[in-house]
């Protein structure tokens, strides 16, 4: 994944993270590859903030230098850019336009492809899928 549509350096922006366990509806995050994502991002010095309908606790646990949020709406205020990295059903029902109206800068990466592009450029996102144009 890469953040090269921010207008600004990773360290100063503030990373919403949509996903921290291994697969939805599970609060396992053991070798978890989207709670290594935000682990990266806060890595970068990017102020990270997660979300995960349930593996907030579990990652807490490990990742306590991680700020986390069980609110979407929380989440994504003020974003500088988002990224969705476990296909929770939750996520993938977000309205790009009520979403939009949240942050601050219009991008996303939906690291699962799970995302409805058309939708969110529609919606001014600057939308990359993985292995997608």
């Amino acid at each position: 994944m890469t953040l090269q549509a921010l207008d600004k350096p990773v360290y100063t922006a503030k990373v919403a993270v949509l996903g921290l366990s291994f697969k939805p509806h599970s609060d396992d995050v053991r070798d978890s590859p989207a709670l290594d994502v935000a682990v990266q991002l806060r890595g970068l010095g990017a102020d990270v903030v997660a979300t995960d309908p349930q593996g907030i606790e579990n990652s807490r646990l490990r990742h306590p230098q991680l700020s986390y949020s069980t609110s979407i709406e929380e989440t994504l205020r003020d974003a500088d850019a988002v990224v969705l990295v476990t296909e929770w059903a939750e996520f993938k029902q977000i309205d790009p336009v009520w979403a939009a109206s949240l942050v601050r800068s219009r991008i996303i990466i939906d690291g699962r492809n799970t995302l409805d592009a058309a939708a969110w450029r529609a919606a001014g996102w600057t939308y990359q899928g993985l292995g997608r144009p």
